[in-house]
C-alpha cells in the first residue's frame, strides 16, 4: 500500500465515509431506488474527491471510466441470467419446476434449504460472479418465497464459498498483491477457511430462521449442521492440500448429500409444527395446484444441468480453459496522481475480460439452446394459453430489465473507483488502525475487509485493495501477517451481502428492482453479526498462535 500525505484525521475519516453513508441511508432508510442511490452516491464520492481530496478532474475522468469498465463483467452475467430468466417465465417453466419439486419433497424448508443454500454455494464453487444470485433467486420465488427473501436467502447462505470459490480466484488475486513466505501462505489459506467457518453455520441457522424463526430451527438443526460440517470442515480440509478446490469440492459432496437426506423421513414429509412463515408467499404443498404445464420437471431443470455441465467443462478441462481464455480485451489507462500523492500507474490493458470464460458466456449459451429447444416444442404458446397471460416477447422483456438493473451496477462501480482513486478508501482503514489499539485493530481488521466488499461490490477487489495496507499495519502493530490477512478476506466474504451490486443482481431477476434497500435489511443483520463473531474467532486464533 503506497504512502500518503492525505491527513488521516476524524474530519477526513467522516469524508471518506460519507459517500457510504449517504448511500446507505437514501436505500434502507428513504426506501430510494437502486439507480438513485447509486447515482447520489457516485456524485457525493466525486465531490468530496474533488474539493476535499484534491483530485483532479484527469484523475476522476480516469476512475470514472475504470468503474464503468469494471461494470462490464458483471453485466455480461447479468444481461444473460435477465434473458435465461424470462425465458423460464414465458414458457412455464418454473411453474412446472414448482410442481415437479413438490413431488419430489414434499418438505418445504429442505427445498428452501437444497435450493437457497446448498445449490447456490455450488453454483459459487463453479462460476461465481452473482451467478448463484441471478439463477437461485429466480428458482426460489417459483417455489412460493417472498421475492425480496428469495434474494436475501442465497445473497448470506453462499457468502463462505466467495474467498475460495470459483477456482479460488480471491485467494489467487490476493497473492499477487502481497509478498508471503511459503508457510504464511499455508497459515493464511488455513485459518481464512476457519473465519469461514462462522459464515458457512451462520448463514444455514439465519435462512433457517428467516423461513420460520425458532420452530423452524428446531426442525431443521440437525440437517443445518449436516451441511454445514461438509461445507465448513471440508473447506478447512481441503484448503491444506489445494485451496483451489476448496469450495468446490465440498460443495459439490453437499449437493451429493442431498439426495440421501431427502429420503430421511423428517426432511421427506410436509412440516406441520411451524405455523408462521415469513418468508413465504405461498405454501410449496398446501397451495399446490396441479395446473396443466407444457413440460414435466426433467425438461425445466435442463437448463440448469445444462449450464453446471457448460461451467464445470469451461473451469476443469484444461485446454478447453485454455481456448476460451484465449481472446480477452482490456483497455488502456495513463498513469495518474492525486494532489495527496495517491498514483495509480499506467495500464496498457487494465482489468482484461476474457468474455467467453465469463460466466456469462456460459448462460448465454445456455438460454439460446434453451429457446430453440422450449419453442421447437411449442412451450411458448402452450404457456400463453394456459396462464391467459400474453407474452411480451423476449426481447422486450429484456430490455425493460436489463436497463434498470445496468444502471446502478454502473454508478456502484464508478463509485468505487472514484473513492479508490482519490484516496478515500486509504484513509478509512488507516483511520480505524490509527485510533485502535492493538487488540481492538485485530478484532476490527474484518471490519476493513466488510467496508472494502461493501464499496467495490467484490470481495476480491478488497483484497486487491486492501491486503498490503492491512500487513502494513499488522507489521506495525507486532501482529501475526497470517491472521490479519485471513481476517480480511473472511470480512470480504461478509461484506458481500450487503454490496449494492450483488442487491441490483438479486432485485432485478426476481421482478423487484427499486427494492433493492429492503433486500438490505435483510441481509444487513446477519453482516453486522458476522462481523462481530469473526472479530472475537480472529482474536482467539491470535492467542492461539495459528
Amino acid at each position: 500500500m503506497q504512502e500518503t500525505s492525505i491527513p488521516i484525521n476524524l474530519w477526513f475519516w467522516l469524508l471518506a465515509v460519507s459517500p457510504l453513508l449517504v448511500m446507505s441511508f437514501l436505500l434502507v432508510k428513504l426506501r430510494w431506488t437502486a439507480q438513485q442511490a447509486g447515482a447520489i452516491g457516485m456524485l457525493f464520492a466525486g465531490t468530496v474527491a474533488f474539493f476535499a481530496f484534491k483530485t483532479s478532474a484527469e484523475v476522476l475522468a480516469v476512475a470514472g471510466a475504470k468503474g464503468i469498465w469494471d461494470s462490464v463483467s458483471i453485466l455480461l452475467v447479468i444481461w444473460p441470467a435477465l434473458f435465461l430468466h424470462h425465458t423460464m417465465n414465458q414458457s412455464g417453466g418454473y411453474e412446472a419446476m414448482r410442481q415437479g419439486v413438490v413431488k419430489f419433497s414434499r418438505n418445504e424448508l429442505f427445498v428452501i434449504i437444497a435450493l437457497g443454500w446448498v445449490f447456490s454455494s455450488f453454483l459459487q464453487g463453479i462460476s461465481g460472479f452473482g451467478t448463484p444470485i441471478v439463477v437461485v433467486a429466480p428458482l426460489l420465488v417459483a417455489i412460493g418465497v417472498k421475492p425480496i427473501y428469495a434474494v436475501a436467502i442465497p445473497l448470506i447462505a453462499h457468502m463462505w464459498g466467495k474467498f475460495f470459490g470459483t477456482m479460488a480466484v480471491g485467494w489467487l488475486a490476493t497473492l499477487q498483491v502481497v509478498t508471503l513466505d511459503a508457510p504464511t501462505i499455508a497459515s493464511t489459506a488455513l485459518q481464512t477457511a476457519i473465519l469461514l467457518m462462522i459464515q458457512v453455520v451462520l448463514g444455514g441457522f439465519w435462512i433457517v430462521w428467516m423461513y420460520g424463526r425458532l420452530p423452524a430451527i428446531k426442525h431443521a438443526w440437525p440437517l443445518v449442521l449436516i451441511i454445514a460440517a461438509i461445507h465448513g470442515f471440508g473447506q478447512i480440509i481441503v484448503v491444506i492440500f489445494d485451496p483451489v478446490l476448496s469450495a468446490f469440492i465440498p460443495a459439490t459432496a453437499a449437493m451429493l448429500a442431498l439426495y440421501p437426506l431427502s429420503r430421511w423421513r423428517r426432511f421427506a414429509e410436509p412440516i406441520t409444527n411451524i405455523p408462521n412463515r415469513p418468508a413465504m408467499q405461498a405454501d410449496l404443498v398446501k397451495d399446490f395446484v396441479d395446473r396443466k404445464t407444457p413440460m414435466q420437471l426433467s425438461m425445466s431443470f435442463a437448463p440448469y444441468i445444462l449450464l453446471t455441465l457448460l461451467t464445470l467443462s469451461g473451469s476443469l478441462i484444461g485446454p478447453l480453459k485454455s481456448a476460451l481464455g484465449q481472446f480477452k480485451f482490456g483497455m488502456s489507462f495513463p498513469a495518474v496522481e492525486s494532489g495527496y500523492g495517491i498514483i495509480n500507474s499506467a495500464v496498457d490493458t487494465y482489468s482484461a475480460i476474457a468474455p467467453m470464460s465469463n460466466p456469462g458466456f456460459f448462460i448465454l449459451v445456455t438460454a439460446l439452446i434453451t429457446v430453440l429447444v422450449y419453442r421447437s416444442r411449442g412451450y411458448y404458446k402452450a404457456w400463453a394459453i394456459e396462464s391467459s397471460q400474453p407474452s411480451p416477447g423476449l426481447t422486450k422483456s429484456l430490455i425493460s430489465s436489463a436497463i434498470p438493473a445496468s444502471v446502478p451496477i454502473i454508478a456502484f462501480l464508478v463509485m468505487a473507483r472514484l473513492m479508490d482513486h482519490s484516496g478515500q478508501n486509504q484513509v478509512l482503514a488507516y483511520g480505524i488502525a490509527a485510533v485502535a489499539p492493538t487488540y481492538a485493530f485485530a478484532f476490527l481488521s474484518n471490519g476493513i475487509g466488510v467496508i472494502g466488499a461493501f464499496a467495490t461490490s467484490s470481495s476480491t477487489s478488497s483484497n486487491v485493495l486492501l491486503s498490503d495496507l492491512q500487513l502494513t499495519i499488522a507489521k506495525l502493530k507486532g501482529l501475526p501477517e497470517a491472521t490479519i490477512l485471513a481476517a480480511q478476506s473472511a470480512g470480504g466474504a461478509i461484506g458481500n451481502a450487503i454490496a449494492p451490486a450483488n442487491l441490483v443482481l438479486g432485485a432485478s431477476t426476481t421482478g423487484i428492482s427499486g427494492k433493492e434497500g429492503d433486500i438490505m435489511r435483510k441481509t444487513l443483520s446477519w453482516t453486522l453479526v458476522a462481523f462481530v463473531l469473526t472479530g472475537v474467532a480472529t482474536l482467539v486464533l491470535l492467542m492461539l498462535n495459528l
